[in-house]
Parts: C-alpha cells; structure tokens; sequence
C-alpha cells in the first residue's frame, strides 16, 4: 500500500537534548480505548497492497502546489488548551475553516497517524474507530513500551476502512479525523454523504494526499495543500485544544532531526538503502523511496539515506520486485515495513533471504544488515522511534548499534543509549510534566 512529509520536512532543529458551525476543519492519560466492535476486512496498512489502495493513494503528484503554513500562521489560528468556553475555529485544506462550539470528546479516525495524534495528545481513550485495528493495535503496543505509564487498547475499535454514512451516524462522533477528498474515493461515499455526515454529524478533519503528495480528487484538487506530519499534528492539537502537549513532542522531534543532522557522515560514505514490504504469500516485496516527498518517508528522509534503487526509472515507490531485482540494485541495508508488527516474523525473513541462491547474495544479506521498522502509516510517536532506530541502524558508529531484534516491544534503551528522552514524552502524554 502506497503513509508525509514535505522535501523538508523535520529540517528545523534544535540541538540535542461538536458540531460544525461553519464551513468544514484543524490545530489525560495515556490510556487509550474504543467504542463499538471492529468488522472492517480491509488488508492492514503495511500489508499487501491492494488494487484499492492504488487507486485511492496514488504517488503522482498533484496539480497544487505545496504551500504549508508558517509556525506564526499557525499561531493565529490556535485556540488555548483547556476547556475555555465559547466557539473555536480551526483551518487546514481541504476542509477550510471549520468552527467548533466546544472541543470534541468522541474521535472518529480511519488512518491510524490520526489516531496515534490523538493518543500523543493524552486523547487515546476517545478514539472510536481506526482503520486495521488488530494491526494498529499490535504496532502501537510496541512503540509504547518504552514509555511508562502510556499504553493502548484499541482492539473494540470499529474497524474504519470505508465505512458507510449509517456506521457514522451510529457512532455519533464528534469530530471526523479524516480527509474528505479521499473519503469520496472509497465505494460507498457520495460527495453529498460527506457533506451531509459533516452539517448532521461532526466535521470532517484530515489531509490524506499528503502522505505521498499523491493526487487528490479532481473536486479537491485545486484549493488541495500538502503538509509535513508535524504540521498536520499542530492542527489535529488545535482542534483538540492541546498546543501545550503539541509543542513539548515537537521541541523533542527537532532536538532529534538536529542531533541526527549533525551527526552524519559524508554522503560518499552512507551505506545505500532499500526499503520493502515483503508479501506473504511469495519471495516478492514492495519497495518504496526513502527520500520521496510526503509523511511516508518521514522516518527515513532526515536521516539521508541513499536510495540504492534511486537510478532504476523502471523501479518507483510501490513497485513489487523479485531477488533478482533486488541483487541488481544491491542494498547495504535492507529495511522491512512492519517488522516490529505480529505480522511479520523476523527470524523468518532473515531466514529466507539467507537461504536463497540469488537474495544470499545481497549486501545487505550477507552482512546481516536486515532491519525492522515500523510503518510508513506514521504519527509523531511511530516517528520519533523510527528515526531513532532508523539512526542506529544506518549509522551505529556515529549514534550507538541498534541492538539485535527478534520480535516483541520496542528495546528498551538506557538513557545514555536513546537519541530523544523517551521519559520526557511519555510524560508529556500522560500530563505528568
């Protein structure tokens, strides 16, 4: 399946250490929790892909042109944390300004970076609904680890993967965490349904073409915008009124990005990069660009990596390649898309790739340099640990070795051994700070 960011997205650095009222949506604990049972039967999103997921999530890109907002337009817009009464409004395209009479408690997402927002935000426990529930659930139990006192439950979320207007309606959200314009792409929705969800239910919110500044819909298209994560994240802690929350995980993602930035070495001495989905079913994988624009490449851009598949025209992000493929293009490091997720063993790849004549071969193989991430599917948490491992797992000399990884958690890191204080936003989430 083809998850942000701008070209320069994370760049800036630090060093080290309710209803709508008008128009249509952007800018506790840790616990986090759902609402209704799950009955989605949509592949996990770093899974297979699916002919859906290519029609919906295309990686050409679109006819607007990328036009984020500054920190200081942001401001203006933000409302304060808290429960201050009286109405609020937020903005971010496609949605344009959307009006909030009180902040929303009930969270309707589909993908899971809108659900993980809400769980960095001290809000996972009003989450209602997420796209691949099992899977999403397996992926944020293991991020989580590292950080005491925040955990996630969402297992009896509904399972959000094209649901229909009356599931909506049923689940009586206050606020839709999704983008509208790739909403209208899925099999069930008219352009009248959105609206319709958006005047009798709650507000749409989300940016979804983002993630790879694919092309939205044509009715969409010409007021479209793309941003990085972390801004769409800024706007996502505007409507739920926690800019104080926002801008502590911010500060630690610009102290990492600088920390990494300047610890690099030469280009001229960067191992290359290819990062796969592996299938399931067969010894094919999908490889995706590791420095194209878009949210999800936000793991693996900062960290400026060379893309061993970069000068192969015939290979873009998304294509499903073979061994011999992947011999041709003959990574140093091989990065596999959910690794640390149940769904895929491990062990077994390594294996597999090991004990094949032609992959055997690989670089990457024959010098055990075969690691797990997480997803491109990302939010600011999965962020944050994946440019940390990324970091490791690229460049031990300069930021520490990534340990060896089987299955289970996230390793648990010594304070002297974690690139961002794994302490310090887990106490940001939980509201201990």
């Amino acid at each position: 399946m083809a998850d942000e960011q701008s070209p320069t997205d994370g760049d800036a650095g630090l060093t080290r250490r309710a209803w709508l009222a008008s128009g249509t949506a952007l800018l506790g604990g840790g616990l986090a929790g759902c609402l209704g049972g799950g009955d989605g039967t949509e592949t996990p999103p770093e899974s297979t892909p699916t002919a859906t997921d290519n029609a919906v999530d295309p990686t050409a890109t679109a006819t607007p042109t990328e036009t984020t907002p500054t920190d200081e337009a942001q401001t203006q817009t933000e409302p304060e944390d808290g429960d201050a009464a009286g109405a609020y409004s937020v903005s971010m395209a496609p949605m344009g300004e959307v009006t909030f009479e009180e902040t929303p408690e009930d969270i309707f997402t589909i993908m899971s970076p809108y659900a993980e927002m809400a769980l960095a935000l001290g809000r996972g426990d009003d989450v209602n609904a997420v796209y691949a529930v099992e899977y999403t659930n397996s992926l944020m139990d293991a991020i989580t680890a590292p950080l005491d006192g925040v955990s996630v439950d969402w297992r009896d979320c509904f399972d959000s993967w094209n649901p229909s207007p009356e599931k909506l309606y049923d689940l009586e959200s206050e606020v839709h965490l999704a983008d509208p314009a790739h909403v209208t792409t899925m099999g069930k929705w008219e352009p009248d349904d959105v609206e319709e969800i958006s005047d009798r239910v709650a507000p749409w919110f989300g940016n979804k073409f983002s993630a790879e500044h694919g092309q939205p819909p044509e009715a969409y298209a010409q007021d479209y915008e793309y941003y990085t994560l972390w801004e769409t994240f800024g706007y996502v802690a505007a409507v739920l009124r926690e800019r104080e929350r926002y801008e502590a995980l911010r500060a630690e993602h610009e102290a990492l990005v600088s920390t990494i930035r300047e610890g690099l070495p030469p280009e001229s001495e960067r191992p290359t990069v290819t990062m796969v989905l592996p299938s399931t079913s067969d010894d094919t994988m999908w490889v995706y660009d590791v420095n194209g624009p878009g949210y999800h490449a936000a793991h693996t851009r900062p960290l400026g990596a060379v893309d061993a598949f970069a000068d192969d025209d015939g290979v873009t992000s998304g294509t499903q390649i073979d061994y011999e493929e992947l011999l041709e293009a003959d990574p140093d490091v091989l990065v596999i898309l959910g690794g640390i997720v149940d769904t895929h063993d491990m062990p077994a790849i390594r294996e597999a790739l090991a004990d094949d004549p032609v992959a055997g071969s690989v670089s990457a193989v024959e010098n055990g340099r075969i690691y797990a991430q997480g997803g491109r599917h990302q939010g600011p948490l999965l962020n944050l640990f994946q440019l940390e491992m990324g970091a490791k797992q690229l460049y031990p000399e300069a930021f520490g070795a990534w340990p060896g990884y089987e299955s289970g958690p996230y390793p648990d890191l010594s304070a002297d051994e974690q690139l961002f204080d794994h302490r310090r936003v887990a106490e940001t989430i939980t509201g201990d700070r």
